[in-house]
């Protein structure tokens, strides 16, 4: 199931010809109603790419009816023309819909610097309309348009026993370092809420799950999450059901993010306990997840607990050596200020790697989402501009 589980979707993916390998590169979401309420959130890089400027701007009215992504191009970097070109591509959406610009989103991935093929965009809506499903397989093609170094789809659904649910797709495998969101994510709902009610729960959601992940520092120019309520299911459910469900939707893709990420070997948990606040757990679990010493010792399966304590010692946060202990896969190898075990102690030769860092200094807790750094993800971003 995608985002055409929830009731009140339609969903479709075409080959646009934005890429010139002829792959699909054009989805469009379609929000039927009988609501059309939507949320937001964004990327905090301050290079933001057009589309990103365009959907920040018709999100203020917190009412969307469709959402169009393309990849094969960021359109980021593109000056006021860029700009204009997301325009045409949400009027052209709008005029095939019966609506209006104001409720039409756009998304771009790709290459920045460059500005779309428009022919190809505004032509691969038309085919895009005329192709809007609500089955699962189109929201599949909708999924498959939107990846670029994707080697597979990412989508997720989400039911309540209430009778309403959560969809959602994403695409990312690179420059994933998400700041407040991830690379592009739409969510759907059937559930009834109001704009507000909906705004806090995707906040609250991608605050824990598309923001901990990191698998390389890097915070694209176009991230975007939106989610969309269709209120299809005529069932009103409360806020904290809500966003706890909408938690697990975007966790779940946040998994399968990172176990395509560029070169991934290891899918690393990186928790940090005892800390004296959330905000200092998330700057240790975040310097620990983009030290490349640390990442390729775990490439290398070497459970290296000296290159972990190294990075968080230059972490934003309180941090007193005597109180500190590092934990990988279940083995305490570091503890109050010296070795606690051998290294070889901790097995690191299967996938998952959890790495628990306890600072002893407080309550707080979080953690962070990441991967190991390996020949592939060198090899494929020295061959693949980005």
């Amino acid at each position: 199931m995608t985002v055409t589980g929830p009731k009140g979707f339609r969903a479709a993916g075409v080959a646009a010809g934005i890429k010139d390998s002829g792959a699909p590169d054009l989805a469009l979401i379609v929000n039927d109603g009988p609501e059309q309420a939507a949320a937001g959130v964004f990327t905090r890089n301050v290079i933001k790419a057009a589309p990103v400027l365009w959907s920040q701007e018709v999100l203020r009215h917190q009412r969307l009816r469709a959402v169009v992504l393309n990849s094969g191009g960021a359109n980021a970097a593109t000056g006021p023309a860029g700009f204009q070109d997301t325009h045409a591509t949400a009027e052209k959406v709008a005029k095939a819909l019966d609506t209006g610009a104001i409720e039409v989103a756009v998304c771009s991935t790709g290459l920045i610097g460059e500005r779309l093929p428009m022919d190809a965009v505004l032509s691969g809506v038309d085919s895009a309309t005329e192709a809007l499903d609500s089955t699962p397989e189109a929201g599949l093609a909708a999924a498959t348009a939107i990846m670029t170094t994707d080697s597979k789809p990412k989508q997720t659904f989400k039911s309540h026993i209430d009778g309403w649910g959560i969809g959602g797709i994403a695409k990312g495998a690179g420059m994933l370092a998400p700041n407040l969101a991830t690379m592009l994510s739409v969510l759907t709902t059937d559930a009834v809420l109001e704009p507000d009610a909906l705004d806090a729960a995707l906040r609250a959601a991608t605050r824990v799950t598309f923001d901990r992940l990191d698998v390389d520092g890097g915070t694209s120019t176009n991230d975007t999450v939106i989610l969309l309520s269709s209120g299809a299911s005529g069932v009103t459910p409360g806020l904290d059901d809500f966003t706890e469900l909408l938690t697990a939707a975007a966790l779940d893709l946040v998994y399968q993010l990172r176990a395509d990420a560029e070169g991934a070997t290891k899918d690393v948990d990186i928790v940090v306990r005892g800390a004296a606040s959330e905000q200092d757990a998330i700057n240790v679990g975040r310097t620990v997840a983009e030290d490349n010493l640390v990442k390729t010792a775990l490439f290398g399966s070497d459970p290296n607990w000296g290159r972990i304590a190294m990075a968080l010692g230059r972490a934003q946060a309180e941090i007193d050596p005597e109180t500190l202990s590092i934990a990988i896969n279940g083995v305490t190898l570091f503890a109050n200020g010296t070795t606690a075990a051998d290294r070889s102690a901790a097995d690191l030769s299967g996938r998952a790697v959890e790495i628990v860092i306890d600072l002893g200094v407080g309550t707080s807790a979080a953690t962070v989402y990441s991967t190991d750094l390996s020949h592939g993800y060198v090899e494929e971003n020295s061959a693949y501009s980005s």
